[in-house]
This record gives C-alpha cells, sequence and structure tokens, in this order.
C-alpha cells in the first residue's frame, strides 16, 4: 500500500469514526406535562423532566445554562437548570402563556399571553415582570426582527401581525393575514417575515419595510382535502435558502424554496406535526407530532425523515442546543 493511500484511508476513518456534534433537544408534551430530553448523538430519550400544566413554548436560554418553559395552565414561565434538570425558578408571565421569544442578549423575554390579550416583557437577569403591551385577541406568535428594533406578535383571532417597537413598547403597525396566524419567522437578513395561517392554509410572506403582504404561499398535498391541511410551524435554514412548514392534521413538512417561495416537496412525518428546530449545525431538522406523541428527524441535506423518537403526550414544542 502506497504512502497516499493509507494517509487517505487514516483520514477516512477519522471521518468515519468521529461522532456527530454533540446536541440535546428538550420537547415540551402538552397533555403529560413533562419534558423530555433527547440526545442526538444516539436519537434516545435520556431524560423525562415533569413540569407544570400544559408546557407548549419553549426555548433555551441564550448561554444554554436554563430551558425556558410556558407552562399556560399555571400562568408562568418555568426555568429548567439544563445541568440538573431540576426546575430552579419561575417567571411572571400573563395568563396562559404560549409562545415567546428573547431579545439577541437573552436579557429580556417577551410572552404571548393568549388568555389576557398581552405580550409580557420579563427581564431575564432580574427575573421579573417590567412590562405588557395590548395587543389582539389569543396572541401566539412571536418574533424578533434581526436588528432587534421590531417585535412580531401575531393574533389568532384579530388575524393580524403587529410589529411593536421593542424601544418604545408600543404597536406601530399591524399587518392582516389570513385566518389563525400561528407563528412567525424573519430571514436573517430582515428581508421577509413570513406567518403561518392555520385555518387559512397560508404562509403570508411580508415585507417587514413596508409593512404590506407582498405574496402568499399555499400547499396542496395529493389526495387530501385543503382544510386538513394547516400550516403551523416555520423553520428557516440560515442562509434564508430553504423554509420548512409544519401542516398540522396534513401530517406532513412542506419544503420550501424560500428564495422563489415555491414548494418543492412534501415529507411524510407523525400525525399532527407542530414545531420544528434545527440542530445548531443545521444538519437535522426535528419536528414534533402530537397525536402519534413523537419527534421525526429530517436529514436537512437529503430532505428525508429517517428516524422516529417517541416521547410523552402530545409534543408541542422543541428547543435544541448544544450539551
Amino acid at each position: 500500500m502506497t504512502r497516499g493511500v493509507i494517509a487517505a484511508t487514516f483520514i477516512l476513518s477519522l471521518v468515519v469514526s468521529t461522532p456527530a456534534s454533540a446536541y440535546v433537544a428538550y420537547v415540551s408534551n402538552e397533555k403529560s406535562n413533562t419534558v423530555s430530553v433527547i440526545d442526538t448523538d444516539t436519537w434516545a430519550v435520556t431524560a423525562t423532566i415533569k413540569v407544570g400544566q400544559r408546557p407548549r413554548g419553549i426555548e433555551f436560554t441564550r448561554d444554554g445554562r436554563f430551558v425556558l418553559v410556558a407552562v399556560g395552565d399555571d400562568d408562568t414561565i418555568e426555568l429548567i437548570d439544563a445541568a440538573t434538570h431540576q426546575i430552579v425558578d419561575k417567571l411572571p408571565s400573563g395568563p396562559d402563556p404560549e409562545l415567546f421569544v428573547q431579545d439577541q442578549s437573552g436579557k429580556t423575554l417577551y410572552v404571548a399571553n393568549e388568555n389576557d390579550n398581552t405580550v409580557t416583557i420579563i427581564d431575564l437577569e432580574k427575573r421579573v415582570r417590567t412590562g405588557d403591551v395590548q395587543v389582539g385577541v389569543e396572541p401566539e406568535g412571536m418574533a424578533i426582527s434581526p436588528d432587534g428594533k421590531i417585535l412580531i406578535n401575531t393574533s389568532e383571532t384579530t388575524n393580524m401581525a403587529h410589529f411593536i417597537d421593542t424601544a418604545t413598547r408600543q404597536i406601530v403597525g399591524n399587518v392582516l393575514v389570513d385566518s389563525r396566524p400561528r407563528f412567525a419567522e424573519f430571514k436573517r437578513d430582515n428581508s421577509e417575515l413570513w406567518v403561518s395561517s392555520e385555518i387559512g392554509g397560508t404562509v403570508s410572506v411580508i415585507d417587514p419595510g413596508k409593512r404590506e403582504v407582498t405574496g402568499k404561499i399555499s400547499f396542496a398535498v395529493p389526495g387530501m382535502r385543503r382544510e386538513a391541511i394547516q400550516p403551523v410551524g416555520i423553520a428557516m435554514t440560515a442562509d434564508g435558502a430553504t423554509a420548512f412548514v409544519a401542516l398540522g392534521p396534513a401530517n406532513r413538512v412542506a419544503v420550501v424554496d424560500a428564495k422563489t417561495h415555491e414548494v418543492k416537496k412534501y415529507l411524510l412525518v407523525g400525525q399532527r406535526v407542530w414545531h420544528m428546530a434545527f440542530t445548531p449545525d443545521e444538519k437535522y431538522l426535528l419536528v414534533t407530532n402530537g397525536v402519534s406523541n413523537d419527534v421525526s428527524v429530517i436529514d436537512v441535506a437529503a430532505q428525508k425523515v429517517f428516524k422516529t423518537i417517541q416521547v410523552g403526550e402530545l409534543p408541542w414544542g422543541i428547543t435544541i442546543a448544544p450539551k
């Protein structure tokens, strides 16, 4: 064997033997009142954490030390220590918190409270409530612009995306979208804001500067009734090239060319797909399936589902970070 072949073989052996990046996923299970912890090296549940009533929105703090989970029926945000899996504090939200978003510094948390039509503002360092913004009926979706200047809240019954100035804490614009908006996602370059409308069956593409809808993405799964196709969660690659849209009871994730807004394919996942999150390297996308009580793992490059992981009852939200 020549020296070149030996070197090539050695390098190949390193590539094959090197394990995948070590990440951990936390999944909120709405009915079982638990959070499942998934190791992404083994794709296995390694722990189950008992939390409050009806956990939904879930996200790591910016420093990765804690996991925030909205427990809607307890009207609070619980703080889980990622190292010990213990609940170490509770943050003061309004009634029935659902989704939330942090600012880029990780110092401020904005929480949509479904039952009193407000967005609560929480100082994460002091762990105190510092204000509220009155919004439309049944607020849910939350997003913050890449420059941190604009906060987005979607109201399910008012059918609007509210633009909130983070400095003044005032609504500075409202954009009407289709029925029952559930989720909002900015492109990293701030060129577009996408809002999913569950009952309307569309994703509205909004120009954040002009604050107007510039296009709509519709979905058509062969052999499926249109009313069964209900867009909810959205995940977009960092380069803004590809988006994945969860289609609820259609049991599919749509793969969308985020530049042309064309639906390229549909991936069959579990039952009532809800929310999703990329691993930090964007190699995998994990999606929660509420009715089949599992998580589907999508290979992003191959655009194929290759793994299913059983979790708790009615998995809803998911967040992923390095171990």
